[in-house]
């Protein structure tokens, strides 16, 4: 076989085992806890941590630090 076919069937076959399995985790169990929750909120707990980090918390601390940086 072509080995750039071979490698498309490979990827292709890759992509719809981890689709498959994606479903069938989650399929089971609908709104209730399911074994990536864990991974969702962990996720969702570093974003939103380095947004604060980037962007600033939004209760003016980030002010506060530039006005003392400047005296």
């Amino acid at each position: 076989m072509d080995p750039r076919t071979d490698k498309l069937i490979r990827r292709t076959a890759m992509a719809g085992t981890v689709t498959a399995a994606y479903f069938l985790i989650t399929a089971d169990y609908g709104p209730q806890d399911h074994a990536l929750l864990a991974i969702t909120r962990a996720i969702k707990s570093m974003e939103s941590s380095l947004k604060r980090f980037v962007f600033g918390s939004g209760d003016g601390t980030r002010e506060n630090e530039e006005d003392v940086h400047s005296k």
